[in-house]
């Protein structure tokens, strides 16, 4: 990475895992792979599932960004705990770090979503611990030649496994894999399409309910409105769940949704701003009077919990579009 010096600890910390682990936390490929445990997905296909770092270590991560916040107030401080935590990964002391992190069950939004996939007749593939990081973070942090060795070698190895078409799930991974990797080869291109289009489109048949009448407000994920165009899709499904009466801010919706504070890394380098954006987009949340948030990005998803719990809101839940469709599904 050129000018290392220059990056932020954070995202130095986040960037290398994924050049030398190839995902955001440096953990095994087996670890992240472990969500799909039992579900008798196939390792190849033509179709595959896409599941992203984000969904795959999402309490780690949740876990890991609580105590950065934590360090960011703390006379250690966050850039010294984070040189610290990448000077172990030169020593291969990665665990010593990696330890303070919860062990929560991760990629429950994944589970999800291949249970809706599977009812809607698509049984996809999933490459387990051949899925590579699709590498966004270093697009989106601005180092460009790191991103270009990178994706190119995203690109031959989804191609390597006979890939045709994707569905993936997290949105900065679909946006990355769609017009920066695989969906922009001119020779071969492959189709990208994201899980709440592809249920969007066939919505018509789930028969879907949810277990209880509840009001639900929707939070646009930045890079799924903003870089993907995807507002209307999210409704669509909501708006299709018997018991849910939808009810969203006037102003700050779609294309105008308030970033939550999280995305790009930015939590990493500036956590407790980070927070403070995270209450601001939960108190527009809040008031449409809703007792279910939902939206559909793994740092989404963090960061709500993290207004939420900031603004004393425990009788209001957070939950993922996939989960959300999940439970809805009738037999």
């Amino acid at each position: 990475m050129a000018k290392k010096s220059l990056v932020p600890p954070g995202l130095r910390y986040l960037a290398d895992n994924i050049q030398r682990k190839d995902n955001l936390l440096g953990v095994s490929k087996s670890e992240g792979a472990r969500w799909a445990a039992g579900l008798n997905l196939p390792k190849r296909g033509e179709t595959i599932f896409f599941a992203g770092c984000g969904y795959q270590f999402d309490h780690k991560l949740e876990a890991l960004m609580n105590m950065l916040r934590r360090l960011d107030r703390s006379f250690v401080g966050l850039d010294n705990t984070l040189a610290l935590a990448n000077l172990q990964k030169q020593m291969k002391l990665d665990g010593l770090f990696l330890k303070t992190l919860g062990l929560g069950e991760d990629g429950q939004p994944l589970r999800a979503a291949v249970a809706v996939l599977r009812r809607l007749g698509i049984s996809p593939a999933y490459l387990a611990e051949d899925e590579p990081c699709c590498g966004g973070l270093l697009h989106f942090m601005g180092a460009a030649g790191d991103f270009k060795s990178h994706s190119g070698s995203v690109n031959d190895r989804l191609k390597a496994a006979g890939v045709s078409r994707i569905i993936s799930i997290v949105p900065s991974c679909t946006y990355t894999l769609k017009n920066l990797i695989v969906g922009t080869d001119g020779q071969n291109p492959v189709t990208v399409s994201h899980f709440s289009e592809v249920v969007a489109e066939n919505i018509g048949q789930l028969k879907l309910r949810f277990p209880e009448s509840t009001k639900v407000t929707y939070h646009d994920p930045c890079q799924l409105v903003r870089y993907l165009n995807l507002a209307d899709q999210p409704r669509t499904i909501i708006r299709a769940i018997k018991n849910l009466e939808l009810v969203e801010p006037k102003w700050t919706r779609c294309e105008f949704a308030t970033c939550c504070g999280g995305g790009g890394g930015f939590e990493a380098v500036y956590p407790e701003m980070s927070e403070m954006l995270a209450k601001n987009r939960v108190r527009e949340l809040l008031e449409t009077g809703a007792s279910l948030i939902v939206t559909h990005c793994p740092g989404c998803i963090m960061q709500i919990k993290t207004g939420l719990k900031a603004l004393k809101a425990d009788k209001v839940a957070v939950l993922d579009l996939a989960e959300l469709v999940a439970r809805s599904l009738e037999e």
